[in-house]
């Protein structure tokens, strides 16, 4: 193979929900990286191969990590073919590779994605035949996500390198109905004030999502330690760049600071879940889990954090959504040392919560649009 780790420079793109490229770009900075460019849903970001498993590792908030093969203007069909048929794509695939090709296209005259897809595909089958010599492909080994995407007929020809979404960290075995995606829950937590001298608590945990992230990011444990990414496997690539990545985060890990996280929820088997996640994610002993409705808990008045994912539609009745507003207000409306965070999906929060919302940011969750409501508390006494 000689896609070799001395090219010049490599392009990423690295893909994120909608109001979270500020995070990973503020992330990117922390990690040394400072020439990038931020749009909507993502980052352009140019750099090495060595920093694909620093990217893959370490970004919390992003949701993959591409590295662009090529780029070229194409109106014609004949003309994407030509394009990616003249690249030598047996410099990445091997002979059994197991690739896999999608499409997307806007504002393109090439806008039929299944004929992107198979003219894209039937390209790099020509490209391989040129080396390997076989007429067809039997893909049993390493897999390689290929994503061809035009944009104003600019095509950018990508492998996905990090393979399953970078929201699946590897510790949640189960979830509860409506799950908080993890990459999301880390910015809720990146958007508000915790910090690991301050009290966290969920009242509506489900399995924990929320407060797993946020001891993770307290205790400085990177977000990808624990799962697999595609490009370790790419036939291409030097599996000990990967391990050494990984040597280092581990040894960003502080060890040393105790946390003071609760979560509360109702559902005795959501409890249940959320301790074997918080297990699984190498923060069992950093929060205490409680079967308890939130009505119930005993709060202090002590500078708190609340950041929480209260039910809401399908899952309550409207008579169940006026309980639950009532509980919400009787617990936290006295609560003025503390700051306080929800994410909902019910256009009525803001005004069944009879306080004055300090900020609103508009999010999603697995393409759902959500709000995140911002309330702040009294700055802590030095």
């Amino acid at each position: 193979m000689d896609f070799c780790y001395n090219r010049p420079m490599s392009k990423f793109i690295i893909t994120t929900s909608f109001g979270l490229e500020a995070l990973v770009k503020r992330q990117l900075i922390d990690l040394g990286y400072n020439n990038m460019q931020v749009h909507d849903g993502k980052l352009v970001l140019e750099g090495k191969l060595s920093d694909l498993p620093i990217l893959n590792i370490n970004l919390r908030e992003a949701d993959r990590v591409y590295l662009e093969i090529l780029n070229f203007k194409a109106l014609t069909f004949e003309e994407l073919f030509e394009n990616i048929s003249a690249y030598d794509w047996a410099d990445l695939i091997s002979s059994e590779g197991n690739f896999i090709v999608n499409a997307r296209t806007y504002k393109s005259k090439l806008f039929a994605l299944r004929s992107i897809q198979a003219i894209s595909e039937k390209a790099i089958v020509s490209s391989l035949q040129k080396k390997y010599k076989i007429k067809t492909f039997p893909k049993t080994k390493e897999r390689y996500k290929i994503e061809v995407m035009i944009e104003k007929n600019i095509v950018s020809v990508c492998l996905d390198t990090s393979g399953e979404g970078l929201h699946k960290r590897g510790y949640r075995e189960d979830s509860v109905k409506a799950p908080l995606r993890e990459n999301l829950a880390a910015g809720l937590v990146d958007l508000s004030f915790y910090n690991k001298d301050r009290f966290l608590f969920d009242g509506f945990c489900g399995s924990g999502t929320i407060l797993i992230e946020a001891a993770r990011i307290a205790r400085n444990m990177a977000p990808g330690l624990d799962r697999d990414f595609d490009f370790v496997h790419y036939s291409f690539f030097d599996r000990e760049v990967f391990d050494r990545a990984k040597k280092e985060a581990l040894e960003r890990i502080n060890f040393d600071i105790r946390l003071n996280i609760l979560g509360a929820d109702i559902s005795q088997r959501a409890i249940s879940l959320a301790k074997n996640n918080a297990i699984n994610a190498g923060v069992g002993e950093d929060i205490s889990f409680i079967s308890r409705d939130i009505g119930s808990v005993a709060l202090k008045n002590d500078y708190g954090i609340l950041i929480t994912n209260p039910p809401y539609g399908q899952r309550l009745s409207r008579i169940d959504m006026d309980q639950l507003y009532r509980k919400i207000n009787d617990k936290f409306l006295k609560l003025d040392t503390w700051s306080l965070y929800f994410i909902s999906g019910d256009n009525r929060f803001e005004r069944n919560f009879k306080k004055k919302v300090s900020k609103k940011r508009k999010l999603y969750n697995g393409g759902e649009k959500v709000d995140f409501y911002q309330y702040f508390g009294q700055k802590p006494k030095k």
